[in-house]
């Protein structure tokens, strides 16, 4: 009999357990020199701990992390006015704290609105990207849903939210302003987003953490038969040219891999060889070309150090040509999320300007 999800073996620890957890010698950078390009973390105040640009910069370590961006995690909305703007509140929030924040920090930001508000939404996209500074590019609305409730922390979420037709109304925004969509939901509901994809091909969606593959819960001691349900949706997400990919996210504890329940965090060694059929899988079907890195910092911090997350990748890329390497880490989530990398410099060059010699 397959055991109910238990929230309690996969409980989120604050970022001051997780200090304690990893010690202050974090595992050296693999190859330091490689630029890189986060195309996936988050900042927040919140009980847990705050995470702001500081200590990103410093989970990054000696990795020549360039440029990141910033994706919105439902943290520091605004405490009042109307409920369908205080999502703007987050960016307002990552535009203040990265503003000339070292590395790059927030050189993109994603936010957060309801598409189901339809043809509203466009007021509230038009208040993200005067908040964004320049910098915002995107929405991501989570669109995860699992019957155990996986990854929803008590919040009821709306099955099948893709295929509302509410939602589409308000998705149809979203290329006109030049805005593209990140899409976080789990193994079992992509074929949602192939629908989503091929309703809007004028629209850049970008997946998240591999497509969400869950290994707890009901899909604990099923591997074989998620990554086969996985692995279906994902050749057929990577038959849309419109859609891209997030590798990475992996260190999540929905995805089973119970490093977090070790006395000491995995090197990059573990870690490469633990995500090899997920990376390998993601490069297979999309390309390198349309494979972005991503750390998920501070949220993949359960499972493992910055540094080694970095290096794990890095090992997994080791047969990329020098080219395949620069698009996979660097150039593509650049292009994506159109910010310019100055890279004699390794500094971020707002888009329009030159790099400067």
């Amino acid at each position: 009999m397959i055991p109910a999800y238990d929230p309690r073996r996969n409980a989120v620890r604050s970022l001051a357990a997780l200090a304690a957890w990893q010690g202050g010698a974090a595992e050296p950078a693999l190859e330091p020199e490689l630029p890189i390009v986060d195309s996936h973390h988050h900042l927040w105040r919140r009980d847990t701990g705050d995470y702001l640009p500081a200590d990103l910069a410093a989970d990054a370590g000696g990795h020549a992390v360039v440029a990141t961006i910033c994706i919105e995690c439902n943290a520091n909305y605004r405490p009042g006015g109307p409920e369908e703007l205080r999502s703007v509140g987050e960016t307002e929030f990552i535009a203040a704290e990265t503003a000339g924040a070292p590395r790059g920090i927030g050189a993109a930001i994603v936010g957060q609105a309801d598409l189901r508000l339809g043809a509203r939404v466009r007021g509230i996209l038009e208040a993200h990207i005067e908040a964004g500074r320049g910098r915002f590019r995107g929405i991501r609305q989570q669109l995860r849903w699992d019957p155990e409730g996986i990854g929803m922390f008590g919040r009821p979420g709306p099955r099948g939210l893709a295929l509302d037709p509410a939602f589409r109304e308000g998705f149809a925004e979203l290329a006109p302003l030049g805005l593209s969509f990140d899409a976080w939901l789990f193994h079992h509901q992509l074929d949602e987003l192939v629908d989503l994809a091929r309703a809007f091909p004028g629209t850049a969606i970008i997946l998240n953490h591999v497509g969400g593959p869950l290994g707890v819960g009901a899909h604990a001691g099923r591997r074989d038969e998620m990554l086969a349900l996985w692995r279906r949706g994902m050749v057929e997400l990577a038959r849309c040219p419109n859609v891209q990919v997030k590798v990475g996210g992996l260190g999540m504890l929905y995805y089973g891999f119970t490093f977090h329940e070790r006395a000491a965090p995995p090197e990059s060694a573990e870690l490469a060889a633990a995500w090899r059929p997920f990376a390998e899988e993601c490069f297979d079907c999309f390309g390198v070309e349309r494979c972005l890195f991503e750390s998920n910092f501070p949220v993949d911090k359960q499972s493992c150090s910055y540094s080694a997350l970095a290096n794990a990748f890095k090992r997994l890329t080791r047969g990329f040509s020098e080219a395949e390497r620069s698009a996979f880490f660097s150039r593509n989530a650049a292009r994506t999320y159109r910010i310019e990398i100055d890279r004699a410099r390794h500094d971020p060059v707002p888009a329009g300007e030159e790099a400067r010699p």
